[in-house]
């Protein structure tokens, strides 16, 4: 037995509270090394008197990497304590004990000493890490402000393009406003969108809105607060929720806190509110600006001059982000934040930000933008997901890039499950495409049939699922600033075939719901050599089948459930289907 290989952390996602009663408990061993794993536990306070130590529960294999097992269990215990330890058994005839101290033989000696388990003291409520219910069940929709449609004329920028006359460049407007986005909110229902996530709304002086001049004010670009408020409230009459972009890792070179850094130096009171390493600070005008410069005398966004970067441990800069994030919530009753750059903020401060806008808004959804693994920051006291670009890159690397082969991909998406609470994974959001990145019908080649092949798969996975504005009419786009081109309206030039897909796959998702969020994953099949793969998600004794496949053959699968949902599959008098290239069938 690979004893090294061998792993488990107390309080953690290797040991959790999942509900009020229920505690959570993996264990990692080396892959195909472990025969059994057993949990040997009860009341810290009663090894002695009950000798609990002697009965023992089997734990079920979950879900594997590429170098790891991990076994799993749920147990409930009356007085809300807990210890425990493994019974493991390898392949090799090997039998030991796992605890808090160690490996040790498997001896009745060794069970009995009350010091060698691992303990929960008491299932403490406040730190059982809880997504909003509401998050897990949405569909979300990302909006490129600027991009989705000009509902207002008398608002647009001086210089605005005719609506889609061409691919954007970096610097052009074409009018996009939040009024375009009322005008629309019976097109999102109709698709089936219970969520709407915005890129930034406040005002500053880029079409993206990155560059923050004023964080209490809409840009008057896109409209004003009564517009905003009006907006909100009939998406939430038509159960939308609305999440709006928080930018406070850096403000934009507009600002009147950096203008008066800019004007008075070492004498200016806000010169603490950013990371300034020399005087002057004034390189460059702002009417000439590069896109990025290295050697700065301040740090930025990346290297981004006009985004000097936001001392977020400076308490005056702390109180003012919190006010403001704050007042949106209660002012404007909005659902959710999503915090750009967020790892480059410090924790101290979101959690200080995690307490401020939940003491208003108890079911308010937290939302980091991190594209890397992100345990750090999902512990309970400060996001409630992340943006989880690690998770669907493994998707997109075999699928859409070819990069992988499907057993990699397995793995690196039960990787990233396995950093996490099972709560976690049940919240998080899972994306193909957004503002940062090409589209996924670009992505493809503009193969269409693989297209719904990658966004199936997407939405079977535990986590809420976003679609990028125009993805469910055809929108293409490579990376920025081409994937963030005028939504198209003209219905003659949508591809209704495809929409008529996506309302499909988002009917699926939330008929399906209960499986996708709880349900156990089990991969029965996945065969590099004729690219199929064959999983199921488990629930209460009753399974949903999905079979995918991208090899070059046709994939025979009994029909011995009801099909849902299909593509490129045909059926067959024998009571089998075929499945085609890049063809799937979904069956229940």
């Amino acid at each position: 037995m690979n004893t090294a290989a061998i792993y488990h952390r107390p309080e953690s996602e290797f040991a959790f509270l999942y509900n009020e009663r229920d505690f959570r408990i993996r264990l990692r061993t080396s892959k195909d090394d472990v025969k059994k794993v057993y949990v040997i536990s009860g009341d810290p306070y009663t090894i002695s008197s009950k000798r609990w130590y002697l009965e023992e529960l089997p734990m079920k294999k979950g879900l594997s990497t590429s170098l790891h097992d991990y076994w799993e269990i749920e147990l409930t215990s009356e007085t809300r304590r807990l210890q425990y330890g493994f019974h493991i058994v390898g392949i090799d005839g090997m039998d030991c004990f796992y605890g808090d101290q160690g490996i040790f033989p498997y001896q009745v000696e060794t069970l009995a000493e009350a010091n060698y388990y691992f303990r929960m003291p008491y299932f403490q409520q406040i730190d059982r890490f809880i997504v909003p219910e509401w998050a897990k069940k949405t569909i979300w929709y990302q909006i490129f402000p600027e991009r989705f449609a000009n509902g207002d004329v008398s608002n647009d920028p001086k210089e605005t393009l005719p609506w889609g006359s061409k691919d954007p460049d970096r610097e052009d407007f074409f009018g996009g406003d939040l009024q375009g986005v009322i005008n629309h909110l019976d097109y999102l229902v109709d698709l089936g969108i219970t969520g709407i996530y915005f890129c930034p709304i406040f005002t500053a002086t880029s079409n993206h809105k990155y560059d923050t001049v004023d964080y209490y004010s809409v840009d008057p670009q896109f409209g004003d607060k009564k517009l905003l408020k009006e907006l909100i409230e009939k998406a939430h009459a038509k159960g939308i929720r609305i999440m709006l972009d928080a930018v406070f890792n850096h403000m934009g070179s507009h600002s009147p806190q950096w203008q008066d850094v800019m004007q008075y130096g070492e004498e200016s009171k806000y010169k603490d509110w950013f990371h300034i390493h020399s005087f002057p600070v004034d390189t460059y005008h702002l009417t000439d600006i590069p896109e990025t410069a290295e050697n700065l005398a301040y740090d930025t966004f990346a290297f981004t001059p006009f985004m000097p970067k936001l001392n977020t441990a400076n308490q005056e800069v702390q109180e003012y982000l919190l006010s403001i994030a704050a007042y949106w919530v209660e002012e404007f009753d909005i659902d959710g934040w999503r915090l750009d750059v967020a790892n480059e903020v410090d924790h101290h401060f979101w959690k200080k930000f995690r307490e401020t806008v939940t003491s208003i808004k108890p079911d308010i959804y937290i939302l980091g933008e991190i594209w890397h693994s992100s345990q750090a920051w999902l512990q309970g006291d400060e996001f409630h997901a992340v943006m989880n670009y690690a998770f669907t890159d493994s998707i997109k690397d075999y699928f859409v890039h070819s990069k992988i082969t499907p057993t990699q991909m397995v793995s690196g998406m039960n990787h990233q499950q396995m950093l996490y609470r099972d709560q976690v994974n049940e919240g998080t959001f899972n994306l193909l495409d957004s503002h940062d990145t090409a589209r996924i019908l670009s992505l493809c080649h503009g193969d269409k049939e693989l297209m719904k092949s990658v966004l199936t798969f997407m939405f079977l996975q535990k986590g809420a699922p976003c679609i990028y504005y125009g993805t469910e009419i055809g929108l293409t786009g490579q990376d920025d600033p081409d994937c963030r081109k005028c939504m198209i309206w003209d219905e003659s030039l949508q591809d209704l075939e495809l929409k008529g897909f996506i309302k499909e796959l988002i009917c699926l998702r939330k008929q399906l719901y209960p499986f996708l969020c709880q349900g156990n994953t089990s991969w029965k099949l996945v065969d590099d050599q004729k690219e199929r793969i064959h999983f199921t998600r488990e629930l209460d004794g009753e399974n949903v089948h999905a079979y995918f496949n991208q090899g070059e053959e046709g994939f025979l699968v009994e029909l011995k459930n009801e099909v849902l949902f299909s593509q490129n599959s045909v059926i067959l008098q024998d009571g089998k289907a075929e499945i085609q290239t890049n063809g799937f069938l979904i069956l229940c």
